[in-house]
């Protein structure tokens, strides 16, 4: 197109600022957003990108790459020597059960055994990117299904480094040279080959275990941002080139890296440098598969390749779903679990093209799978949609927002939104002093552990208006909010504020970030859930090290006071990163230097730390009125 890369950079970007918000705005997900905006401006469409489409594809799988990179920083070998039976046990079974089954039916339709076999190992990878972003933004990545998914695409992930190797085993025609180029690894025997790659992979695991702290050190201590990213981007793009040198994924090849680094002091800096990179690159990425669907191709044959993509997708969901029962998943989480990850992954795409560079498939039947493969990564939110509305209700197990909401038929002066552990030593703290309290809930485990105790709980979404009407808002004088979605709370907040002002808000924080949300939203009264623990345990320490009780109690009554204030304060400034932490050293040291005084002071004053002054305000006023009762004259 004209403009070189400046003009497709811009023809891209202004897809994806228009098309992904509307798709999100409209529940669709940003992924199917970025494949819906890449066939817009594909030459299916528009036509305003063409042939550097296959460029722009190469480019953006490096999306795919840092992505594998920011997952492996997450898991640290003993995380995954923890995760190793779920891993290998249930994604080692997925893997095989689903390229047996698929390349059983494969074969039974003419194909040879190693086209088969190597067909239905590719189809039974699932997509990271979508199943995980897809789990994230419904909240279930920490179900069972959530967990038993994560499971079974790291594993995918790992295979694809075994699979990679072992295709050319399974070679039955003339390689395609334009598949992939030759490199100085192929003129190997296979023994040398085969000491190259573990060399490389040896390479890259002692790299990180020793030589990456003393780099990082060095890079930091030049006091340069840039240079540290720079620095973080150097090592992602020289593991992806040395793991393509040896023949390797390289998207698995930085995964390894993430996790030797997962250890590292500055895994928070490396992730925090990669994450606009792998986002930017990762919605390209989505947008070329999206321009790579050729519509008129599909038009040409649309029953035969929606018959591929529909069987491969019910094969998967069947083998994943009895899987997930076998490893002990109720029905409703199974059948989430298999809907999940029902799509064929990006990984196809790298292993489609890889197959016919070894002469494992030939090229006329990867063409038609490619674009099964983008089908079926488009049709993936749809068909989660239509579970989530049509099949899980059927298993005996309606989704939570599916059920109607409680009758309630009671006013009390204190609401209570989300009745979890913070909620719930709130609450019967209340109750004890004889005010009672209206519970709402959303999560229906808990309600009806709850319920079994004998504690009233209504299900409910607090942040609806007509359900806080009913729950008696309008002459309600405080609502606790204790819920765990920081979203859903700053909606209530901002419910609340519009159409109960009357209400005082008490709203539980899990740290100074939404701490600062729910300030910047009018809420006077929060607390962040360690904050008082996290002073006991100070206080403590100061008692063990020799510091008398009463002035560690007023130490930290007034770190308190002083902290809260500055927290209040730079909830203002939060946006500003630099004028963030100018404020937060000068009123850390303002903090430490009013703490000596007090320390160094003389303790023979009113300690205000033991409420000395208020009790001696509300005496001397109990005085004065007892006082002018002796005073006045007999009527």
């Amino acid at each position: 197109m004209e403009g070189g890369i400046f003009g497709q950079a811009f023809v891209y970007l202004l897809a994806a600022l228009v098309v992904v918000p509307l798709a999100r705005r409209t529940g669709l997900g940003s992924v199917l957003g970025y494949l819906l905006a890449g066939l817009v401006i594909g030459p299916s469409v528009l036509g305003l990108v063409g042939d550097e489409g296959e460029e722009v594809m190469h480019f953006a799988e490096f999306g795919v790459v840092m992505m594998l990179f920011l997952v492996g920083l997450e898991l640290d070998p003993e995380r995954l020597w923890r995760l190793r039976k779920s891993i290998v046990g249930l994604g080692g079974a997925q893997v095989l059960g689903t390229g047996l089954v698929i390349g059983g039916v494969a074969a039974a339709l003419g194909r040879p055994w190693q086209q088969a076999l190597a067909l239905g190992l590719i189809l039974a990878m699932s997509s990271t990117a979508i199943a995980l972003q897809s789990l994230t933004e419904r909240g279930l990545l920490r179900t069972d299904a959530g967990q038993k998914s994560f499971a079974v695409l790291l594993f995918q992930d790992i295979a694809v480094i075994p699979l990679l190797a072992g295709f050319p085993l399974l070679a039955t025609l003339v390689p395609s040279g334009g598949a992939h180029n030759d490199t100085w690894i192929d003129s190997l025997p296979a023994w040398a080959h085969g000491g190259v790659v573990l060399l490389a992979i040896l390479g890259v695991v002692i790299g990180g275990r020793f030589l990456s702290q003393p780099f990082f050190r060095a890079i930091a201590a030049t006091g340069l941002r840039e240079m540290f990213t720079a620095a973080a981007l150097l090592v992602v793009i020289g593991v992806t080139l040395l793991m393509g040198a040896v023949g390797l994924s390289p998207a698995l090849g930085t995964f390894l890296a993430g996790v030797v680094l997962a250890s590292s002091e500055y895994r928070h800096e490396l992730e925090s440098d990669i994450e606009p990179f792998k986002g930017l690159l990762l919605g390209l990425f989505f947008m070329a598969v999206g321009a790579a669907i050729d519509v008129q191709s599909i038009a040409a044959d649309p029953v035969r390749l929606f018959t591929i993509l529909l069987c491969v997708g019910a094969l998967k969901s069947l083998v994943l779903y009895a899987l997930s029962r076998a490893f002990g998943a109720a029905r409703d989480q199974a059948a989430r679990f298999a809907l999940s990850l029902s799509q064929i992954g990006e990984f196809a795409f790298v292993l489609f093209a890889f197959a016919v560079g070894s002469g494992v498939l030939p090229e006329d039947l990867t063409k038609s799978m490619v674009a099964v493969t983008a089908l079926s990564m488009a049709a993936s939110p749809f068909v989660t949609a239509f579970g989530e509305r049509f099949v899980i209700p059927r298993l005996g197990a309606a989704p939570a927002e599916t059920r109607a909401p409680d009758e309630i038929s009671e006013e009390n002066p204190v609401i209570i939104a989300g009745y979890g552990r913070f909620g719930q030593i709130a609450g019967r703290f209340i109750r004890t002093h004889g005010f009672k309290a209206t519970v709402l809930d959303v999560d229906n485990d808990q309600i009806d552990l709850l319920r079994r105790f004998g504690t009233k709980v209504f299900f409910g979404d607090a942040s609806r208006i007509d359900l806080l009407r009913s729950a008696g808002a309008a002459k309600a004088r405080i609502l606790l909010v204790a819920i765990d979605d920081h979203a859903k709370a700053v909606e209530l907040v901002q419910t609340v504020r519009k159409h109960f002002p009357q209400l005082e808000i008490l709203a539980r924080a899990r740290g100074r970030t939404e701490a600062y949300e729910l300030i910047r939203n009018g809420v006077t009264h929060v607390y962040r859930e360690t904050f008082d623990t996290s002073l006991r345990v100070g206080m403590d320490a100061l008692e063990i090290l020799g510091v008398h009780a009463h002035q560690a109690h007023r130490a930290a009554r007034t770190f308190k006071r002083q902290d809260e204030a500055f927290m209040f304060e730079m909830a203002h400034i939060a946006t500003d990163q630099q004028r963030l932490v100018t404020t937060v050293r000068e009123r850390t040291r303002e903090l430490e230097r009013q703490l000596r005084l007090d320390a160094t002071d003389h303790p023979d004053r009113d300690d205000h730390a033991w409420d000395s002054e208020p009790l001696r305000e509300a005496a001397i006023a109990r005085a004065e009125q007892e006082a002018k009762k002796d005073e006045a004259p007999p009527v």
